[in-house]
Protein backbone atom coordinates (compact mmCIF):
# COMPACT_ATOMS: atom_id res chain seq x y z
CA UNK A 1 0.00 0.00 0.00
CA UNK A 2 1.29 3.44 -0.86
CA UNK A 3 0.99 5.65 2.21
CA UNK A 4 -0.91 8.92 1.89
CA UNK A 5 -1.24 11.67 4.43
CA UNK A 6 -4.76 10.50 5.23
CA UNK A 7 -3.56 6.92 5.41
CA UNK A 8 -0.80 7.85 7.83
CA UNK A 9 -3.30 9.61 10.05
CA UNK A 10 -5.57 6.58 10.11
CA UNK A 11 -2.61 4.29 10.80
CA UNK A 12 -1.73 6.42 13.78
CA UNK A 13 -5.30 6.21 15.04
CA UNK A 14 -5.22 2.43 14.76
CA UNK A 15 -1.81 1.92 16.21
CA UNK A 16 -1.44 1.29 19.95
CA UNK A 17 -2.38 -1.97 21.73
CA UNK A 18 -1.13 -5.25 20.27
CA UNK A 19 -4.32 -7.24 20.77
CA UNK A 20 -6.79 -4.86 19.17
CA UNK A 21 -5.92 -1.56 17.52
CA UNK A 22 -7.17 1.68 18.98
CA UNK A 23 -8.90 4.53 17.23
CA UNK A 24 -8.14 8.09 18.27
CA UNK A 25 -10.69 10.09 16.35
CA UNK A 26 -9.31 13.53 17.17
CA UNK A 27 -9.29 14.27 13.46
CA UNK A 28 -13.06 13.77 13.09
CA UNK A 29 -15.29 16.83 12.89
CA UNK A 30 -16.53 17.91 16.30
CA UNK A 31 -20.12 17.51 15.17
CA UNK A 32 -19.50 13.79 14.59
CA UNK A 33 -17.71 12.99 17.84
CA UNK A 34 -19.99 10.90 20.04
CA UNK A 35 -22.87 11.26 17.58
CA UNK A 36 -23.32 7.52 17.21
CA UNK A 37 -23.69 6.97 20.92
CA UNK A 38 -26.70 9.31 21.14
CA UNK A 39 -28.86 7.46 18.64
CA UNK A 40 -30.37 4.79 20.83
CA UNK A 41 -34.03 3.84 21.14
CA UNK A 42 -36.31 5.30 23.83
CA UNK A 43 -35.59 4.09 27.36
CA UNK A 44 -37.44 0.91 28.28
CA UNK A 45 -37.67 -0.55 24.77
CA UNK A 46 -36.26 -4.01 25.51
CA UNK A 47 -35.64 -6.67 22.86
CA UNK A 48 -32.78 -8.51 24.57
CA UNK A 49 -33.40 -12.24 24.23
CA UNK A 50 -30.06 -13.88 25.10
CA UNK A 51 -30.24 -16.74 27.59
CA UNK A 52 -29.12 -15.77 31.08
CA UNK A 53 -26.92 -17.55 33.61
CA UNK A 54 -27.09 -16.91 37.32
CA UNK A 55 -23.76 -16.13 38.93
CA UNK A 56 -24.03 -16.55 42.73
CA UNK A 57 -22.78 -13.92 45.12
CA UNK A 58 -19.34 -14.93 46.34
CA UNK A 59 -15.85 -14.03 47.42
CA UNK A 60 -13.13 -15.08 44.98
CA UNK A 61 -9.45 -14.53 44.31
CA UNK A 62 -9.12 -11.98 41.51
CA UNK A 63 -5.92 -11.73 39.51
CA UNK A 64 -3.15 -13.95 38.20
CA UNK A 65 -1.76 -16.42 40.72
CA UNK A 66 0.23 -18.48 38.19
CA UNK A 67 2.93 -16.06 37.10
CA UNK A 68 1.66 -16.17 33.52
CA UNK A 69 0.42 -12.60 33.48
CA UNK A 70 1.84 -9.98 31.16
CA UNK A 71 3.92 -7.19 32.70
CA UNK A 72 2.02 -3.94 32.51
CA UNK A 73 -1.42 -5.55 32.34
CA UNK A 74 -2.05 -5.09 36.05
CA UNK A 75 -3.10 -8.66 36.85
CA UNK A 76 -1.57 -8.48 40.33
CA UNK A 77 -1.68 -8.42 43.26
CA UNK A 78 -4.10 -11.29 43.68
CA UNK A 79 -6.79 -10.01 46.02
CA UNK A 80 -10.04 -11.19 47.56
CA UNK A 81 -13.13 -9.65 45.97
CA UNK A 82 -16.81 -10.05 46.81
CA UNK A 83 -19.41 -9.70 44.07
CA UNK A 84 -23.16 -9.71 44.63
CA UNK A 85 -25.24 -12.22 42.61
CA UNK A 86 -26.03 -11.16 39.04
CA UNK A 87 -27.55 -12.36 35.77
CA UNK A 88 -25.15 -12.53 32.83
CA UNK A 89 -25.61 -13.24 29.14
CA UNK A 90 -24.67 -16.87 28.49
CA UNK A 91 -23.05 -15.73 25.23
CA UNK A 92 -21.71 -12.58 23.68
CA UNK A 93 -24.22 -10.46 21.79
CA UNK A 94 -24.62 -12.03 18.36
CA UNK A 95 -25.00 -10.46 14.94
CA UNK A 96 -28.68 -11.42 15.01
CA UNK A 97 -29.11 -9.71 18.40
CA UNK A 98 -27.27 -6.59 17.26
CA UNK A 99 -29.26 -6.45 14.03
CA UNK A 100 -32.51 -6.35 16.05
CA UNK A 101 -31.07 -3.47 18.06
CA UNK A 102 -30.10 -1.54 14.94
CA UNK A 103 -33.46 -2.20 13.27
CA UNK A 104 -35.36 -1.13 16.36
CA UNK A 105 -33.34 1.98 17.14
CA UNK A 106 -31.86 3.30 13.91
CA UNK A 107 -28.48 3.33 15.63
CA UNK A 108 -25.28 3.86 13.66
CA UNK A 109 -22.09 2.47 15.14
CA UNK A 110 -18.96 4.56 15.48
CA UNK A 111 -17.26 2.50 12.76
CA UNK A 112 -20.07 3.57 10.42
CA UNK A 113 -19.95 7.21 11.52
CA UNK A 114 -16.18 7.48 11.19
CA UNK A 115 -16.12 5.40 8.02
CA UNK A 116 -13.58 2.69 8.84
CA UNK A 117 -12.58 0.01 11.32
CA UNK A 118 -9.79 -2.51 11.85
CA UNK A 119 -9.74 -5.81 9.94
CA UNK A 120 -7.26 -8.68 10.30
CA UNK A 121 -5.22 -8.86 7.09
CA UNK A 122 -5.91 -12.53 6.21
CA UNK A 123 -9.68 -11.97 6.45
CA UNK A 124 -9.80 -8.86 4.27
CA UNK A 125 -12.74 -8.54 1.87
CA UNK A 126 -12.15 -5.15 0.28
CA UNK A 127 -10.46 -3.45 -2.63
CA UNK A 128 -6.93 -2.19 -2.08
CA UNK A 129 -8.29 1.34 -2.40
CA UNK A 130 -10.38 0.75 0.74
CA UNK A 131 -7.27 0.18 2.89
CA UNK A 132 -6.71 3.51 4.59
CA UNK A 133 -4.13 2.58 7.20
CA UNK A 134 -1.73 -0.09 8.41
CA UNK A 135 -0.21 0.45 11.87
CA UNK A 136 3.54 -0.28 11.71
CA UNK A 137 3.49 -1.67 15.27
CA UNK A 138 0.80 -4.25 14.38
CA UNK A 139 0.90 -4.59 10.58
CA UNK A 140 -1.53 -7.52 10.56
CA UNK A 141 -4.26 -4.96 11.25
CA UNK A 142 -5.63 -2.88 8.38
CA UNK A 143 -7.76 0.22 8.65
CA UNK A 144 -10.51 -0.55 6.15
CA UNK A 145 -13.06 1.87 4.76
CA UNK A 146 -16.54 0.33 4.99
CA UNK A 147 -15.68 -2.26 7.65
CA UNK A 148 -18.35 -2.33 10.35
CA UNK A 149 -20.58 -4.73 12.29
CA UNK A 150 -22.56 -5.64 9.15
CA UNK A 151 -19.40 -5.95 7.01
CA UNK A 152 -16.91 -7.56 9.41
CA UNK A 153 -14.16 -8.25 6.87
CA UNK A 154 -14.68 -5.08 4.84
CA UNK A 155 -17.24 -3.69 2.38
CA UNK A 156 -17.19 -6.82 0.19
CA UNK A 157 -18.24 -9.01 3.15
CA UNK A 158 -21.63 -9.58 4.74
CA UNK A 159 -23.26 -11.39 7.66
CA UNK A 160 -24.35 -14.35 5.54
CA UNK A 161 -23.92 -17.44 7.71
CA UNK A 162 -22.80 -15.36 10.69
CA UNK A 163 -26.08 -14.72 12.51
CA UNK A 164 -24.90 -16.77 15.52
CA UNK A 165 -21.38 -15.30 15.57
CA UNK A 166 -20.49 -12.46 17.93
CA UNK A 167 -21.17 -8.91 16.78
CA UNK A 168 -17.82 -7.19 16.21
CA UNK A 169 -16.59 -3.72 15.24
CA UNK A 170 -18.49 -2.60 18.33
CA UNK A 171 -16.95 0.22 20.35
CA UNK A 172 -17.51 0.65 24.08
CA UNK A 173 -19.82 3.53 23.25
CA UNK A 174 -21.77 1.28 20.88
CA UNK A 175 -22.06 -1.39 23.58
CA UNK A 176 -23.39 1.19 26.03
CA UNK A 177 -25.99 2.31 23.48
CA UNK A 178 -27.14 -1.30 23.13
CA UNK A 179 -27.33 -1.62 26.92
CA UNK A 180 -29.45 1.52 27.19
CA UNK A 181 -31.82 0.22 24.53
CA UNK A 182 -32.07 -3.19 26.18
CA UNK A 183 -32.22 -1.95 29.80
CA UNK A 184 -28.96 -3.79 30.52
CA UNK A 185 -25.41 -2.86 31.51
CA UNK A 186 -21.87 -4.04 30.89
CA UNK A 187 -20.25 -6.28 33.51
CA UNK A 188 -17.56 -4.92 35.76
CA UNK A 189 -14.14 -6.54 35.45
CA UNK A 190 -14.74 -8.27 38.78
CA UNK A 191 -18.09 -9.68 37.63
CA UNK A 192 -16.60 -10.77 34.33
CA UNK A 193 -13.68 -12.60 35.95
CA UNK A 194 -15.91 -14.20 38.57
CA UNK A 195 -18.26 -15.51 35.87
CA UNK A 196 -15.39 -16.70 33.66
CA UNK A 197 -13.85 -18.67 36.53
CA UNK A 198 -17.10 -20.58 36.97
CA UNK A 199 -16.41 -21.25 40.64
CA UNK A 200 -12.81 -22.40 40.17
CA UNK A 201 -10.61 -20.84 42.84
CA UNK A 202 -7.39 -20.48 40.83
CA UNK A 203 -8.18 -21.87 37.38
CA UNK A 204 -6.13 -20.41 34.54
CA UNK A 205 -8.94 -21.08 32.06
CA UNK A 206 -12.72 -21.40 32.50
CA UNK A 207 -12.35 -25.20 32.50
CA UNK A 208 -9.26 -25.47 34.77
CA UNK A 209 -5.49 -25.17 34.58
CA UNK A 210 -4.68 -27.56 31.74
CA UNK A 211 -5.16 -26.91 28.05
CA UNK A 212 -5.73 -30.60 27.32
CA UNK A 213 -5.53 -32.47 24.02
CA UNK A 214 -8.38 -30.73 22.17
CA UNK A 215 -9.42 -27.24 21.20
CA UNK A 216 -11.07 -25.58 24.18
CA UNK A 217 -11.62 -22.08 22.80
CA UNK A 218 -11.17 -20.11 19.60
CA UNK A 219 -7.54 -18.98 19.41
CA UNK A 220 -4.87 -18.93 16.70
CA UNK A 221 -3.36 -22.18 15.43
CA UNK A 222 -0.19 -22.05 13.36
CA UNK A 223 2.42 -19.38 12.78
CA UNK A 224 1.04 -16.02 13.89
CA UNK A 225 0.21 -13.80 12.05
CA UNK A 226 0.84 -15.25 8.60
CA UNK A 227 -0.43 -18.85 8.61
CA UNK A 228 -3.43 -20.32 10.42
CA UNK A 229 -3.82 -24.07 10.10
CA UNK A 230 -7.56 -23.74 10.79
CA UNK A 231 -7.26 -26.72 13.11
CA UNK A 232 -10.51 -25.78 14.83
CA UNK A 233 -12.17 -24.70 11.59
CA UNK A 234 -12.13 -20.94 12.19
CA UNK A 235 -9.92 -18.17 10.85
CA UNK A 236 -11.84 -15.45 12.67
CA UNK A 237 -14.95 -15.69 14.84
CA UNK A 238 -16.75 -18.91 15.77
CA UNK A 239 -20.44 -19.34 16.66
CA UNK A 240 -21.06 -18.20 20.21
CA UNK A 241 -22.10 -21.68 21.36
CA UNK A 242 -19.16 -23.54 19.85
CA UNK A 243 -16.73 -25.38 22.19
CA UNK A 244 -18.14 -25.84 25.73
CA UNK A 245 -19.72 -23.69 28.42
CA UNK A 246 -18.09 -23.46 31.84
CA UNK A 247 -19.64 -24.66 35.11
CA UNK A 248 -21.91 -21.58 35.30
CA UNK A 249 -23.09 -22.02 31.72
CA UNK A 250 -20.98 -19.18 30.32
CA UNK A 251 -19.92 -19.78 26.71
CA UNK A 252 -16.57 -18.61 25.31
CA UNK A 253 -15.54 -16.08 27.90
CA UNK A 254 -11.99 -16.62 26.63
CA UNK A 255 -11.01 -16.65 22.97
CA UNK A 256 -13.27 -15.70 20.07
CA UNK A 257 -13.65 -11.96 20.79
CA UNK A 258 -12.51 -9.44 23.36
CA UNK A 259 -15.38 -8.29 25.58
CA UNK A 260 -15.90 -4.76 26.87
CA UNK A 261 -16.33 -4.21 30.60
CA UNK A 262 -17.76 -1.13 32.27
CA UNK A 263 -14.56 -0.15 34.13
CA UNK A 264 -12.18 2.60 33.31
CA UNK A 265 -8.72 1.10 32.84
CA UNK A 266 -5.90 1.46 35.35
CA UNK A 267 -3.09 -1.10 35.48
CA UNK A 268 -2.47 -0.21 39.13
CA UNK A 269 -6.06 -0.49 40.30
CA UNK A 270 -5.74 -3.88 42.02
CA UNK A 271 -3.42 -2.42 44.65
CA UNK A 272 -6.21 -0.15 45.93
CA UNK A 273 -9.36 -1.94 44.75
CA UNK A 274 -12.20 -2.07 47.28
CA UNK A 275 -13.05 -5.57 48.40
CA UNK A 276 -16.79 -5.43 47.74
CA UNK A 277 -18.17 -4.99 44.21
CA UNK A 278 -15.22 -3.05 42.77
CA UNK A 279 -16.25 -1.00 39.77
CA UNK A 280 -12.91 0.35 38.59
CA UNK A 281 -11.42 3.84 38.78
CA UNK A 282 -13.67 6.89 38.74
CA UNK A 283 -12.04 8.31 35.62
CA UNK A 284 -9.71 7.33 32.81
CA UNK A 285 -9.12 7.52 29.08
CA UNK A 286 -9.46 3.82 28.19
CA UNK A 287 -11.99 1.12 29.06
CA UNK A 288 -11.22 -2.44 30.10
CA UNK A 289 -11.42 -5.49 27.84
CA UNK A 290 -11.41 -9.14 28.87
CA UNK A 291 -11.05 -12.61 27.40
CA UNK A 292 -8.69 -12.48 24.45
CA UNK A 293 -9.76 -13.34 20.90
CA UNK A 294 -9.31 -15.59 17.89
CA UNK A 295 -5.91 -13.95 17.36
CA UNK A 296 -4.41 -15.02 20.69
CA UNK A 297 -1.38 -17.32 20.46
CA UNK A 298 1.29 -18.20 23.03
CA UNK A 299 3.99 -16.75 20.80
CA UNK A 300 2.34 -13.36 20.80
CA UNK A 301 -0.61 -12.89 23.16
CA UNK A 302 -1.52 -15.32 25.95
CA UNK A 303 -4.50 -13.29 27.13
CA UNK A 304 -7.07 -16.06 26.66
CA UNK A 305 -7.05 -16.55 30.45
CA UNK A 306 -9.50 -15.76 33.25
CA UNK A 307 -7.27 -13.11 34.82
CA UNK A 308 -5.94 -11.48 31.64
CA UNK A 309 -6.66 -7.81 31.11
CA UNK A 310 -6.42 -5.32 28.24
CA UNK A 311 -7.82 -1.93 27.38
CA UNK A 312 -8.71 0.38 24.54
CA UNK A 313 -10.25 3.78 23.94
CA UNK A 314 -14.06 3.88 24.19
CA UNK A 315 -14.46 4.77 20.50
CA UNK A 316 -12.22 1.95 19.23
CA UNK A 317 -13.60 -0.90 17.15
CA UNK A 318 -12.06 -3.93 15.49
CA UNK A 319 -12.92 -7.30 14.01
CA UNK A 320 -12.13 -9.02 17.33
CA UNK A 321 -14.04 -6.82 19.81
CA UNK A 322 -17.55 -7.62 21.05
CA UNK A 323 -19.46 -7.65 24.34
CA UNK A 324 -21.97 -9.36 26.61
CA UNK A 325 -24.33 -7.74 29.12
CA UNK A 326 -25.64 -8.00 32.67
CA UNK A 327 -29.18 -7.58 33.94
CA UNK A 328 -29.98 -4.47 35.95
CA UNK A 329 -31.08 -5.48 39.43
Amino acid sequence: MTATDDGDQVANRLGAPCCSPSADHHGAPAAQRGAAATRSAPSGQTRHSIDQVSVPGQAFLMGDSTGNGNPGDGETPVHVVWVDPFQLDATTVTNADFARFVAGSGYRTEAEVFGYSAVFHLALAAEDSDIVGQPPQVPWWLGVRGADWAHPAGPLSSLDGLADHPAVHVSWNDAIAYCEWASRRLPTEAEWECASRGGLARGTFPWGDQWGDRYRCNTWQGDFPMANTLGDGWLTTAPVRDYEANAYGVWQSVGNVWEWCSDWWDEGYYARSPQRNPAGPATGDQRSLRGGSFLCHDSYCNRYRNSARASNTPDSSAANIGFRTVGIA
